[in-house]
């Protein structure tokens, strides 16, 4: 049977702070580009959206953000973390399709709730949604696309 030693001082499970600060650099800067990158977004929708129409103000928006936001993710925010650059792309593609599909319907049920939504409204919905879809783009960025890779 095996026992385990504790003494005074001694810590059974040992715990690396270097990584709590790395998490909390890692949010740091992810939720400065956040910001920037869905204030330029709601922007962009809001300059288009008069002349595209919701939708397509919306894809334009994003797709010029997502690029802009993952590269600045890429050089700063996880910039001590390699990542393949196969992979890199990929997330570039899985996350636009996936905020192009989340911004859509997000879109489409407000225009179920609301007859004839404003475009602030339709921004409002965009920015809410755009907080929700960023914590879990976070995770991915974090824990698959930069993840610490172990020699």
């Amino acid at each position: 049977m095996t026992t385990t030693r504790w003494a005074p001082g001694h810590r059974i499970i040992r715990r690396a702070p270097e990584r709590h600060h790395e998490l909390g650099h890692h949010a740091a800067w992810y939720v400065v580009a956040g910001v920037a990158a869905t204030a330029l977004q709601a922007v962009l929708f809001l300059v288009l959206q008069p002349v595209l129409g919701a939708q397509p103000a919306n894809l334009v928006a994003i797709a010029v953000t997502t690029v802009g936001n993952t590269e600045f993710h890429r050089r700063v925010t996880f910039a001590a973390r390699k990542s393949n650059a196969g992979k890199r792309h990929f997330q570039d593609l899985v996350t636009f399709a996936f905020y192009a599909a989340y911004g859509s319907i997000v879109l489409a049920s407000l225009d179920a709730v609301i007859t004839e939504p404003t475009a602030l409204e339709q921004t409002g919905a965009l920015l809410a949604a755009s907080v929700v879809g960023g914590i879990a783009r976070f995770a991915v960025l974090r824990w698959w696309v930069f993840a610490r890779r172990n020699a």
